[in-house]
C-alpha cells in the first residue's frame, strides 16, 4: 500500500510549491540568502565577482591616471602605494581566484555531469558566505587605514607597516576556506554524481578542468593560509620566523607564498582552459581534437605547478643548482600548456565556424595566451630573467596570463551560457563591438608595457624618468579604451535581463548535457534524470529542433 503525499526535495520545498525556473527574481530576500541551489549560489557568486571585478578595475585605472605624467598626476607616493595595492588584492584574490570555479563552476558543472545539485550543498552556500566575508573584511582594511604591501605581502616590510595588514591577513586566510570548501564539494559532485552511463572519458573537459583545479585549491591554499597567519602572529606577538631582526629569514616567506601562488596561478587559469575547451568545440561544431591530451595535461599542470615556485625568485640568492631546476621546469610545465593550444588550434581548423560573441572572444583569449605564454618563456630564462625581473615586462606578461586570458575566458563563459541561465540572449551586435573594443584596449595597454620593461622601466613606482612617458601615456589610453569595452558589455548584459528577448532552447548547438536541461533549469535541474549513452562532443547527436525553438 502506498501512500500519496508531496515529494519533499534537499531544499525544503514542496514539490508542487518549486518555482518555474531556479532565477524566480520575486520569491524573496531569505528564499535567496539561505538557498541551497547551485544554481542560485552561482548567480551570486556572479554578482560578486563581477563587482569585485569592477572595483580592481577602477583601482587599475586610477593607478594608469596617475602615471600619466613622470612625477604622477593624482596621488602622494603613499596613496599609490595603496591604490595599486588594492588593484592588485580585489583582482586576485576577491576576483581571479573565485571568479569561474564560484561562479560558472557552481551552475555549470552539476548540469555536465547530469546530476541535481552539488554533493554537499550547504557547504557550498558555506563558501559563499566566506567569500563575502573575506571580500567585506578587505573592504573593511580600506576604513582601517589601507594597506601598502603589495598583495605578495611581502616581509620584512609587512611586518614594519602601520598599515591594517592583519586585517587584509584574516580576509586572505578566510577566502582560503572558500576556495578550499569549492574544491572539496567539486571533487565529490564529480565522483559521486555523475549520471549513469557517464564514465570519466565521457566527461566535458571543463568538468576535468574544474577538477584538477579543486585539487590545487585543496592541496595548495592551506599553504597560504598558515602563512598570513604567520605574518599575523609575527606582527602581533614577533615570535622571529620572517623578522630578521629576530633571527628570521624573509626569503622563507617568499619560498611559502609562492609555493603557494604558482599553483594558485593554475587555480586562476586552468577553469578558464575548460571553457575555451568547451567553446572551441560548440561553436566550431567539431569534436575537441586530442580530447585525452587536453584532459590528462589539466592534471599534469596541476601536478608539475607544485614544483615550479622557485622560479618567482631567481634573484634572491639560492643556489645556481636550484635555478637550474626550477628554470627547466619552468619550460617543461609549458609543454601539457602548448598541447592545449595547439588542440584548440587544431578543433578550429576547417571547422564550422560560428564567429558571434563567445566564439569572438575565444578566438581573442587564443591570441592574448599565446603571447602570456611565449613571454613566458622567455622570463624562464635565467640570463634573461636578471634583466627583465621586478621590471614592467613582468606586469605586461602577468597581465596578459592572469587577467587577459582569464578575463577574456571569464566573459566567453558568460555570454556562451547566459542564454542557457537566463532564457534570454542580449544584443549580439553590441556584444561584438564590445569584443573588439576590449580586445583593442587590452593590448594597447600592455604592449607599452613590454616595450618600457624591456627598457629596464622598474614595476609598481610612482614616478619615473621622463623617456618612458609616451608608453605610460599609450597604456593609459588603452586602460580607458578597455574599460568602454567593459561599460558596454555590462550594459548590454544587464539590458538583456529587462529586454526579455527570448532564447533558443539550445542557443548554440551544444551536445553535453546542461543542453538538454530545461532553459531556464528548474530547480532540479532536469525534468528526467539523464542518461548519457553517447562519447562527449558527438554532435551527430545534436537536436537541431532545440536550435530553432524559442524559450517558453
Amino acid at each position: 500500500m502506498t501512500t500519496n503525499v508531496p515529494a519533499v526535495d534537499v531544499h525544503g520545498a514542496a514539490a508542487e510549491a518549486r518555482p518555474k525556473n531556479f532565477i524566480n527574481w520575486s520569491s524573496g530576500f531569505m528564499s535567496w540568502a539561505g538557498t541551497l541551489d547551485h544554481k542560485r549560489i552561482g548567480l551570486m557568486y556572479l554578482v560578486g565577482v563581477s563587482i569585485a571585478f569592477l572595483c580592481g578595475g577602477l583601482f587599475a585605472l586610477l593607478v594608469r591616471l596617475h602615471l600619466w605624467e613622470p612625477n604622477g598626476a593624482l596621488f602622494s607616493n603613499a596613496q599609490y602605494n595603496q591604490i595599486f595595492t588594492l588593484h592588485g588584492a580585489f583582482m586576485v584574490f576577491i576576483f581571479v581566484i573565485p571568479a569561474i570555479p564560484g561562479s560558472l563552476g557552481n551552475i555549470i558543472l552539476p548540469l555536465m555531469l547530469g546530476a541535481k545539485d552539488v554533493a554537499l550543498p550547504r557547504l557550498n552556500l558555506l563558501s559563499f558566505y566566506l567569500w563575502l566575508t573575506g571580500a567585506v573584511l578587505a573592504t573593511l582594511a580600506i576604513v582601517l587605514g589601507g594597506f601598502d604591501t603589495g598583495w605578495t605581502f611581502y616581509t620584512p616590510y609587512s611586518l614594519y607597516t602601520n598599515q591594517a595588514v592583519v586585517t587584509i591577513g584574516l580576509a586572505v586566510f578566510v577566502l582560503g576556506f572558500s576556495s578550499i570548501f569549492t574544491g572539496l564539494n567539486f571533487i565529490v559532485t564529480t565522483h559521486k554524481l555523475r549520471a549513469p552511463g557517464m564514465t570519466w572519458f565521457r566527461m566535458p573537459l571543463f568538468v576535468w578542468a574544474l577538477y584538477a583545479t579543486s585539487l590545487l585549491q585543496v592541496l595548495a591554499t592551506p599553504v597560504l593560509g598558515i602563512t598570513v597567519l604567520l605574518v599575523a602572529f609575527e606582527r602581533l606577538y614577533h615570535i622571529g620566523i620572517f623578522d630578521p631582526r629576530l633571527g628570521g629569514d624573509p626569503v622563507l616567506f617568499e619560498h611559502f607564498f609562492w609555493f603557494y601562488s604558482h599553483p594558485a596561478v593554475y587555480i586562476m587559469v586552468l577553469p578558464a582552459f575548460g571553457i575555451i575547451s568547451e567553446l572551441v568545440s560548440v561553436h566550431s561544431r567539431k569534436p575537441l581534437f586530442g580530447y585525452k591530451l587536453i584532459a590528462f595535461s589539466s592534471l599534469a599542470i596541476a601536478i608539475i605547478s607544485f614544483l615550479v615556485w622557485g622560479h618567482h625568485m631567481f634573484t634572491s640568492g639560492q643556489s645556481t643548482y636550484a635555478m637550474f631546476a626550477f628554470s627547466f621546469l619552468t619550460f617543461f610545465v609549458a609543454i601539457p600548456t602548448a598541447i592545449k593550444e595547439f588542440s584548440w588550434v587544431a578543433t578550429v581548423w576547417k571547422g564550422s565556424i560560428a564567429l558571434n560573441s563567445p566564439m569572438l572572444y575565444t578566438l581573442a583569449f587564443l591570441v592574448i595566451f599565446a603571447i602570456g605564454g611565449l613571454t613566458g618563456v622567455i622570463l624562464g630564462a635565467l640570463n634573461v630573467d636578471i634583466h627583465l625581473h621586478d621590471t614592467y615586462f613582468v606586469v605586461a606578461h602577468f597581465h596578459y596570463v592572469m587577467m587577459g586570458s582569464i578575463a577574456l575566458a571569464f566573459f566567453a563563459g558568460v555570454h556562451h551560457w547566459w542564454p542557457k541561465m537566463f532564457g534570454v540572449i542580449y544584443n549580439e551586435t553590441l556584444a561584438k563591438i564590445a569584443c573588439g573594443i576590449i580586445f583593442i584596449g587590452f593590448n594597447t595597454t600592455f604592449i607599452p608595457q613590454f616595450i618600457m620593461g624591456s627598457r629596464g622601466m622598474p614595476r609598481r613606482y610612482a614616478t619615473y624618468v621622463p623617456e618612458y612617458a609616451p608608453f605610460h601615456q599609450a597604456s593609459t589610453i588603452g586602460v580607458i579604451i578597455l574599460a568602454v569595452g567593459i561599460a558596454l558589455m555590462v550594459y548590454y548584459l544587464v539590458a538583456s535581463l529587462f529586454q526579455r528577448k527570448k532564447a533558443m532552447e539550445n542557443q548554440w548547438g551544444g551536445v553535453t548535457l546542461e543542453w538538454l536541461a530545461p532553459t531556464p533549469p528548474p530547480l532540479e535541474n532536469f525534468n528526467e534524470p539523464p542518461v548519457v549513452t553517447n562519447e562527449v562532443y558527438d554532435y551527430s547527436t545534436l537536436d537541431l529542433q532545440t536550435m530553432r525553438t524559442p524559450v517558453k
